[in-house]
């Protein structure tokens, strides 16, 4: 029962405190999820955003599904979602019965201009803690540290060109970098699997060696 209850109020702050949704809510998810519950790492958020990106539905929406799954199944993945998104149906009924009355204001505009400035902000703040983390890990799949990071420059930068110059789905530009992912990370990965084999045979000779050593005394 606690733990129903921590889900269902962690995803109610995240609500609250989530402006702008998709890439802009990174950081809340980062300090409430990561740091605080220690729920997820910022990989899987990674991953989340990722399978977001080619499913029906809002990325905030999606993220709070995937999450709520993870930690108590199917039911925890709908309290999670209904919780995120209860603060947001409140708060955007209340402010459709006024914003049409004072949206004229001066004052009223200038504060969205100011929410927009925020929000921009939060977002160049997302992209530079997803790009770290695309180069955070020394040991991955893919051989070298240095293969893998010039092959991640390589699949950003064809991503980035396709998405701003043909404008294509999200869905065609991530199942690309799937595939390309999958022929250059498999590829790369074969010398790492032939040295630990090497490594495996080396050590087991040793250990013969070391038992017919034994035998002889």
């Amino acid at each position: 029962m606690i733990e129903w209850i921590d889900l269902i109020w962690t995803f109610i702050k995240i609500g609250v405190s989530t402006f702008g949704g998709g890439y802009a809510m990174v950081p809340v998810l980062e300090r409430e999820l990561i740091k605080k519950k220690g729920w997820i790492t910022m990989t899987e958020v990674m991953d989340y955003y990722t399978i977001a990106q080619v499913t029906p539905g809002i990325i905030a929406v999606n993220i709070s599904t995937f999450v709520g799954y993870k930690r108590l199944g199917m039911p925890g993945g709908i309290a999670a979602t209904a919780a995120f998104m209860l603060p947001g149906v409140f708060f955007m009924t209340a402010v459709s019965l006024f914003v049409s009355r004072f949206a004229e204001y001066a004052v009223v505009q200038h504060a969205f201009a100011g929410i927009r400035i925020a929000v921009g902000a939060l977002i160049l703040d997302t992209i530079r803690k997803l790009f770290l983390e695309l180069f955070k890990k020394e040991k991955a799949p893919g051989g070298s540290a240095y293969r893998r990071h010039a092959l991640t420059v390589c699949i950003l930068a064809a991503a980035f060109f396709v998405s701003v110059l043909l404008s294509p789905s999200p869905v065609w530009i991530v199942a690309g970098a799937a595939l390309a992912g999958f022929l250059f990370f498999r590829t790369g990965s074969k010398p790492a699997t032939a040295d630990a084999a090497a490594d495996a045979a080396t050590d087991a000779a040793t250990d013969a060696e070391a038992d017919r050593g034994g035998g002889n005394l």
